[in-house]
């Protein structure tokens, strides 16, 4: 089953003699619990897609469905509500909240939705990427592998359809790097979260199920490596 639909999806800067295609007419699938690599040079459009893919831009055409649900159709207010529930988002710089603590960051997708956090999920969550002893720190207080964990478990929280991770490993060094995809791989695995990572590490894009190569915002390879 099809978690993640994209339709002839298209990306224009500009006008006239400054346009840039960003992203031509782009199609392809992902399948609920999935691992799927997207790699490509840069300036190939990798980045222009992940945006689109998590609700960030609009794009110039085509659709994106995710869990069935066109999200190019819901309006600003629908999309945000629908992107902090559905969509998992992992960036290379954390973009956490440097005032909260490391369970407020943990927690904001709910908090914002005034929902109740499940105290043994985010325990479980927490446990799991090391963090119980680290909840009431500071984003300053931590290292940068730490920071990237507690963004892991701000993605996760709310049990999203899709997770989407920017180059989640590029701010790290190999050792929390290699950690990091670790535990990615293993809640893509244990708990069937599909995964979608952008990156350049050709390391990193071998751990997926699928590859997936953008070039000059066209598909240029599609590749299973795991059936």
């Amino acid at each position: 089953m099809s978690i993640l639909q994209i339709e002839n999806l298209s990306k224009v800067y500009g006008k006239g003699e400054t346009t840039v295609k960003a992203l031509d007419d782009v199609s392809f699938s992902v399948k609920k619990g999935e691992f799927v690599a997207i790699i490509g040079p840069s300036g190939s459009g990798k980045s222009t897609l992940l945006h689109l893919l998590g609700g960030v831009d609009r794009p110039s055409s085509g659709k994106v469905l995710v869990d069935n649900t066109d999200i190019y159709q819901l309006n600003e207010t629908q999309l945000a509500i629908f992107r902090r529930r559905q969509i998992g988002l992992i960036y290379q710089f954390y973009n956490l909240i440097p005032i909260l603590t490391v369970e407020e960051n943990m927690t904001l997708p709910m908090l914002l939705d005034e929902h109740k956090v499940d105290q043994k999920q985010f325990n479980d969550i927490a446990s799991t990427l090391g963090l119980t002893n680290r909840l009431s720190h500071l984003p300053n207080q931590l290292s940068g592998g730490q920071q990237q964990r507690v963004s892991i478990g701000r993605a996760l929280i709310s049990n999203p359809a899709i997770i989407l991770a920017d180059e989640p490993t590029g701010n790290l060094d190999s050792k929390n790097s290699n950690e990091i995809m670790e535990l990615l791989k293993m809640f893509n695995k244990t708990y069937n979260q599909t995964l979608i990572v952008i990156t350049h590490d050709e390391r990193i894009a071998l751990q997926a199920d699928r590859v997936i190569e953008i070039n000059d915002g066209k598909v240029a390879k599609d590749e299973v490596i795991r059936p």
